[in-house]
C-alpha cells in the first residue's frame, strides 16, 4: 500500500464506517460504505459502528498477514514454510528475523491497530449524540473503550512509542501526530477497561451476541496489561475474577471444556472456556479480488498440507493447503508424548510413512502441520466465493486455560496464594490426561511449559518468550538479537513527511 498506514486508517475513520462482517452477531446488515458526517443517526446506525469496530479484531492483511500467524512465525514453534522461500515474504522475514523497517508484517499490524483503534474513536465521538436507549449507549460506549484497549495493547507491545490518539484526527492534522512513552499508552488502557467494566454484561444470553465482550474479557485483558507491566499482585487479583475456583465454574460461568480436543471442533465455538474469540464464517462469499475483505479463517487454507492426496479413506480429510507455519522438530518433541499432541499436531510424517496419505513438501518442511487451523473438507461451504478463503473456523484470543496459567505465574511471581497457584497448574494438566496422576511442581519453568503445550499454535509463544525475556536465548539460532527484536520497527512508510520517529531499537530516537 503506497498511503501511509495511520494515514490511510485515519481518513478512513473519518470518512465512513465500514460493515462488512461475519458470523454471528456479527452479520449486520445492511452491508456498504456510509459517510461519516451523514452516519450515527439512531441506534441502529450507531450498532453497525460499533460492529465496524469489531470487524478489526479479525483482520487479514491483503497479503495474508494476521497476528496470530506472525506471532507464530516468529516464535520457536513454526517456521514460516509455504511454498518457498519467498512465498509470503513478510512471513518468512519474521520468521528468520531479517525483517527491516521496510519490509516484515509490522505494516499489517500497524495498520490493524490503529484501524480499530480510529474507528473506536468515531463511535465514541459520535455515541453522546445518538438518540438511544441509554443503557444500551452505555454498552455500546463501554464496548468500544474496551476494544481500544484490545488495540492499543498489541500496538504498544509490538512498536512500544506510538501515538495515543483519543479522538479522531482531523486530515489537515493527520502527518502531524506525535509518539508517548509507553507509560502513557498502558495507563490509557487501563483507564479504557476499568471505565468500560461496570456497563459489560457479565454474560451474553442470546447465541446471536457470540463474540462480543463481556466483564470477562475486559478483566482477563486488565489482568494481561497488568502482567506485561509486571504488577502481578494486580494482574492476579483479576485473573481470580474471572476463574474462580480451579477447575470449577468461575465467576461468569467460565469453565474448562471438557475435554482439550473439543475445544477446536466447530460444534463447539463460543464453548464454556472461550472469553474472547474470533469469528469467522463460510457465508461471506470471499474471493480473490479482496482477499482482505473475506470473513473466512485464511489460517485454514494457509496451515494445511501441500498437495494432500488420501490413499486411504481413514486418513484425515484435510484441504490440500499452502504448508505454512509447519511444526518444528522442537516443538514436536516436546508434545509428542502429551495426549495434546493429536489436537495440535497433523503428523503428515507419520500418515505418509503409513502409506495413508501423500503430500508436497514445501518449505522447510518439518512433516508436522498445525492440526488446530488445518482446514478440512467436512467444514461446510455455501459454494460462493472461493473455496480457498470461506473457512469458517474460529480462533481463540483468551480462553480460560490461558488465564488459569497466567493467573498461576502472576501468583508465583508476587508470592501469593502458591496452593492457589499449584491448583490452577493442575487443573490444565488433570483436563489434558484425563486424571490427576500427572501434576507436576509448581515451578516457573513448569508453568512455562505447560503455556507452550497447551497454546501451542494460538499467537502467544512469542509475546510470552518475550515477556519472560527468554527470547534471545531461545530464538537467537534463528537470528533474534536480544535488544532488537523483542519490538517490531514501525513501518518505513510511517516516517515520511510524519513526525513520528523510529525505536531505539531499531536506529531511531524513540
Amino acid at each position: 500500500m503506497k498511503t501511509k498506514q495511520i494515514t490511510y486508517s485515519i481518513l478512513l475513520a473519518a470518512g465512513v464506517v465500514t460493515i462488512s462482517c461475519g458470523k454471528s452477531w456479527l452479520e449486520a446488515k445492511p452491508r456498504g460504505q456510509f459517510l461519516e458526517d451523514q452516519y450515527y443517526r439512531n441506534e441502529s446506525e450507531a450498532y453497525n459502528g460499533l460492529v465496524a469496530v469489531y470487524d478489526v479484531v479479525g483482520w487479514q492483511g491483503g497479503g495474508y498477514v494476521t497476528k496470530i500467524g506472525t506471532m507464530d512465525c516468529a516464535s520457536d514453534d513454526h517456521y514460516a514454510g509455504g511454498g518457498g522461500p519467498n512465498d509470503i515474504t513478510n512471513y518468512q522475514v519474521i520468521s528468520n528475523y531479517t525483517l527491516s523497517p521496510s519490509v516484515g508484517p509490522q505494516g499489517e499490524l500497524w495498520a490493524k491497530g490503529f484501524s480499530g483503534v480510529f474507528r473506536a474513536n468515531v463511535l465514541l465521538q459520535k455515541m453522546p449524540g445518538v438518540p438511544m436507549d441509554e443503557s444500551l449507549k452505555k454498552r455500546f460506549t463501554a464496548e468500544a473503550k474496551f476494544l481500544r484497549a484490545y488495540f492499543y495493547f498489541d500496538l504498544v507491545r509490538f512498536f512500544k512509542a506510538i501515538p495515543l490518539l483519543t479522538e479522531p484526527v482531523a486530515p489537515e492534522k493527520m502527518y502531524d501526530v506525535l509518539q508517548v512513552a509507553p507509560e502513557a499508552v498502558y495507563a490509557q488502557i487501563e483507564k479504557d477497561i476499568k471505565e468500560a467494566l461496570p456497563e459489560l454484561p457479565a454474560t451474553l444470553t442470546l447465541t446471536t451476541q457470540a463474540g462480543r465482550a463481556t466483564k470477562a474479557a475486559a478483566q482477563a485483558l486488565l489482568g494481561k496489561v497488568y502482567l506485561w507491566q509486571k504488577k502481578y499482585a494486580a494482574a492476579a487479583a483479576e485473573f481470580a475474577g474471572v476463574t474462580g475456583t480451579p477447575g470449577g465454574m468461575g465467576p461468569y460461568g467460565h469453565k474448562l471444556f471438557t475435554t482439550f480436543a473439543g475445544l477446536f471442533q466447530l460444534a463447539n465455538e463460543f464453548n464454556s472456556e472461550s472469553i474472547f474469540e474470533i469469528s469467522y464464517t463460510n457465508t461471506s462469499a470471499g474471493g480473490w479480488g479482496c482477499v482482505s475483505c473475506t470473513e473466512g479463517n485464511v489460517l485454514n487454507i494457509m496451515t494445511g498440507p501441500r498437495g494432500y492426496n488420501r490413499k486411504d479413506a481413514t486418513a484425515p480429510d484435510y484441504v490440500s493447503g499452502w504448508s505454512f507455519l509447519p511444526i518444528t522438530d522442537n516443538l514436536f518433541d516436546a508434545i509428542k508424548d502429551d495426549p495434546r499432541v493429536t489436537a495440535t499436531v497433523a503428523n503428515l510424517k507419520q500418515l505418509e510413512a503409513d502409506g495413508k496419505v501423500t503430500y508436497q513438501k514445501g518449505h522447510m518442511n518439518t512433516g508436522y502441520f498445525l492440526e488446530k487451523t488445518a482446514g478440512r473438507e467436512s467444514f461446510k461451504w455455501t459454494g460462493a466465493g472461493n473455496m480457498e478463503l470461506n473457512f469458517p473456523k474460529n480462533m481463540y484470543d483468551m480462553r480460560l486455560a490461558d488465564i488459569y496459567l497466567l493467573e498461576a505465574e502472576a501468583l508465583l511471581m508476587s508470592n501469593g496464594d502458591l496452593t492457589r497457584a499449584a491448583a490452577l497448574l493442575d487443573a490444565v494438566r488433570d483436563r489434558a490426561y484425563g486424571d490427576n496422576l500427572h501434576r507436576v511442581p509448581l515451578t516457573l519453568n513448569n508453568i512455562k511449559g505447560e503455556r507452550r503445550l497447551e497454546l501451542a499454535g494460538e499467537g502467544h509463544r512469542w509475546l510470552d518468550l518475550v515477556r519472560w525475556g527468554d527470547a534471545p536465548a531461545v530464538l537467537g539460532p534463528r537470528g533474534f538479537q536480544a535488544g532488537k527484536h523483542e519490538y517490531l520497527p514501525i513501518p518505513i512508510l510511517e516516517l515520511e513527511n510524519t513526525k513520528i520517529e523510529q525505536i531505539k531499537e531499531w536506529g531511531g530516537t524513540k
